[in-house]
């Protein structure tokens, strides 16, 4: 939570109270979603009663009307309504009069609704009200309005929830800030101090062992100065990542891993592996030396460390098809979860020390780069690495 290396050593703040924010209000949305289907349907119940209380309502407003008619000499005037539309039938259910925009679907006596239209059918008493049995009564209505009302309620909740979680997480979150800017300050000093006195280790074991020659002792001490240079390269492409453009140029591929192949035949020798190399010359690609060397040298590094003593490691580098291939294959521990030894952190076997950054370094690159990785390996037996570095960037 602290910090990602593998992206920069910062920790943003508006950016965690932001996505958890998000996540705890979908969370929470999720949840209301049977609540509101609840009190969606309450309100549509209510709004359906408020629609049949006015058809009834109505009803009763046309009877009035046609009981106070008792003049047979004149003409009786149907009353007309602005929102609501009136018919009358016979017993058989034969239109006497109507004002309906619409066609029933039903006669029998009740409340219907058939899209936007909502009606009543009500029986008459017999001989009376001109001959009509059924008086139906309709209105046109919609219930946009509950709809948008219950949208709008969800939404302003949505949005009080997000507005209260993101300033909860971003409060929650501004110890973790200071502890990382602390933390990310303390790494970039300690890499700086970390380099100066490696060097000094290193320049002064080369000039013991020039004036008074090479010893088991100063192997051991050279080898593991430059394990920890391995790790300190990693650290500092991590650092560093996302923060510099690395420089794109023309590399003699050949000759780069022939010297990085010396570098750790010191490493190699104290456990008796030999290096084997099959390199094919004067092989060039447009690349950047850095992310070159971190695959080089993590792969080369690993097969060293997970090897036998008194075996070979095998490192080949020719052209296949248009493209470069590069293959490292030792005679090892295997690794029985192939799938996992990318993850950051992760380390097939715990006694043999690091970090577990290596290969997820190495992944980062080629995901990036398109470069093709084959891993093939046998427990007990030993791990085969396969770099197929594509054409289109090959000169």
């Amino acid at each position: 939570m602290f910090v990602d290396w593998g992206i920069e050593l910062t920790f943003d703040s508006e950016s965690f109270a932001r996505n958890y924010a998000i996540k705890y209000t979908l969370i929470l949305a999720v949840i209301l979603i049977v609540p509101l289907f609840f009190y969606l349907s309450m309100l549509l119940q209510i709004d359906k009663a408020k629609v049949k209380f006015s058809l009834e309502t109505q009803v009763y407003r046309v009877m009035i009307s046609m009981d106070k008619y008792n003049n047979k000499d004149k003409v009786y005037t149907f009353p007309r309504y602005k929102e609501f539309d009136t018919a009358l039938y016979s017993e058989d259910y034969r239109t006497l009069f109507s004002t309906l925009k619409f066609k029933p679907s039903f006669y029998a006596t009740g409340f219907y609704i058939e899209e936007n239209n909502y009606y009543m059918i009500y029986p008459l008493p017999e001989a009376t009200y001109f001959q009509a049995k059924y008086l139906l009564v309709s209105t046109s209505h919609r219930a946009n309005d509950i709809y948008f009302l219950a949208l709008f309620t969800m939404l302003l909740i949505l949005i009080i929830l997000f507005v209260l979680s993101f300033r909860l997480f971003k409060n929650f979150s501004r110890p973790f800030e200071e502890i990382n800017h602390k933390l990310d300050n303390f790494i970039k000093d300690s890499m700086h101090e970390i380099n100066t006195p490696l060097s000094i280790i290193n320049i002064n074991a080369d000039l013991f062992t020039n004036k008074y020659g090479d010893n088991k002792y100063l192997q051991r001490m050279k080898s593991a100065s430059k394990t920890l240079a391995t790790i300190y390269d990693d650290m500092d492409y991590l650092v560093k990542k996302g923060r510099i453009e690395h420089e794109i140029k023309e590399i003699n591929i050949s000759e780069f891993i022939k010297n990085r192949i010396d570098y750790f035949k010191g490493i190699a020798t104290l456990k008796q592996i030999e290096i084997k190399m099959d390199i094919s010359p004067k092989l060039m690609y447009r690349f950047s030396k850095t992310k070159l060397q971190r695959i080089v040298d993590n792969t080369i590094s690993n097969a060293i460390k997970y090897s036998y003593d008194d075996t070979q490691v095998k490192i080949k580098v020719h052209m296949k098809n248009e493209n470069i291939v590069f293959s490292v294959e030792d005679e090892g521990l295997g690794i029985e979860f192939v799938e996992r030894i990318f993850s950051r952190y992760y380390r097939e076997n715990q006694t043999k020390g690091g970090f577990g950054i290596g290969l997820n370094i190495v992944k980062e690159i080629i995901d990036e780069e398109g470069i093709h990785l084959d891993v093939k390996s046998e427990l007990g037996v030993g791990t085969i690495f396969t770099y197929t570095f594509p054409s289109k960037t090959f000169k």
